[in-house]
């Protein structure tokens, strides 16, 4: 973590001199926004409901696991969900671009391919998101379209917007980029569907509280698997190239019993395998994003923790509500055109 960033989320003021950024910066976003709502600019309107699950802070607030839990507790409620996700870090052949489980990361972003491999759910990468939702609808047969990350991305229309907020650092300064860690002001929350706290600490108000459960240990090929509970090692090498590689250690401190050697790299880091050789002989534990960015290295051994999503089910109960409300008004809409 940069000098700047440690102090977006001390309570002490910004400096002096990004005040003046800052100001500039929280202008061109509100008129960015200003310009969709007004009218100014037309924003695509898909013809499914769109889910926008984004954050308004820089770096991890654990969007990914929200995403995941969007996927399988809908589908277990009918729908037919598709994904679309800007790629961070992919070099596509060319865009929009489809993800599947055999895309390599490097092409395909490895959020992106994390999520189809544990979902089967379809994905359509572009920068363009509207592009990407246009290829997803042409192609798969979706009656909902998730947004991963793309709050501020207003040319996807969107009829529920999701907020995940990192609940120990939580808004840190309450100032907007680069004085603090925001991109959109602190009030932009008022006007979110849904707010989920990832874990304890700073608290947000409104907020749905959400608990990532490290499930099992799965080896770096998908060949073993060890129930949490039945992990012996108490000392490991912890990787973790995310926006927030604390809280993996967190994880495995708290609700693994396990005390790990930290090696924190800077999210999406594209590893080799020196980034990985340790001079302490212990096992190699890493997020499964990372595993899928270091799938690549074949002779690689060691273990990915995989986690899920825990959420109250009155947020489950509101958002199949609210899903149904959208639902009903975009068939009658639909009717009466016919």
């Amino acid at each position: 973590m940069s000098w700047l960033e440690t102090r977006w989320y001390q309570q002490r003021p910004a400096p002096f001199w990004l005040r003046p950024l800052e100001q500039l910066y929280r202008s061109i976003v509100v008129k960015k926004r200003s310009d969709y709502l007004s009218g100014k600019k037309q924003p695509y309107k898909a013809a499914v409901p769109v889910i926008i699950v984004g954050n308004i802070t820089v770096g991890g607030t654990g969007k990914t696991p929200v995403v995941l839990w969007l996927l399988e507790h809908l589908q277990a409620a009918g729908f037919k969900p598709g994904v679309v996700s800007r790629g961070y870090g992919a070099k596509a052949p060319s865009y929009p671009f489809v993800v599947t489980s055999d895309t390599l990361p490097s092409e395909g972003g490895d959020e992106p391919c994390m999520l189809v491999r544990r979902s089967g759910c379809p994905l359509v990468i572009d920068p363009n998101r509207p592009a990407a939702a246009r290829r997803l609808l042409e192609q798969f047969d979706c009656d909902l379209i998730i947004s991963d990350d793309g709050l501020q991305h207003y040319a996807l229309e969107r009829d529920i917007e999701l907020v995940v907020v990192d609940g120990r650092r939580g808004l840190g300064n309450g100032r907007c980029l680069p004085a603090g860690p925001l991109r959109e002001p602190p009030d932009r929350l008022s006007d979110v569907d849904f707010i989920i706290q990832n874990g304890a600490g700073v608290g947000v108000s409104d907020a749905f509280s959400m608990v990532l459960e490290p499930t099992a240990f799965v080896s770096l090929d998908g060949a073993k698997r060890i129930a949490v509970d039945q992990w012996q090692e108490k000392q490991v090498h912890a990787v973790a190239g995310i926006g927030n590689p604390a809280r993996f250690f967190d994880t495995l401190r708290s609700q693994a019993g396990i005390e790990p050697v930290e090696h924190p790299f800077a999210d999406h880091h594209p590893y080799n395998a020196e980034d990985l050789k340790f001079e302490q002989d212990l096992p190699l534990v890493m997020t499964e994003k990372d595993a899928i960015k270091v799938s690549r290295l074949k002779e690689l051994e060691g273990w990915y923790l995989e986690v899920s999503a825990r959420l109250p089910a009155e947020f489950e109960a509101a958002l199949l509500k609210k899903l149904e409300q959208i639902t009903h008004t975009v068939e009658s809409n639909g009717q009466e055109t016919d």
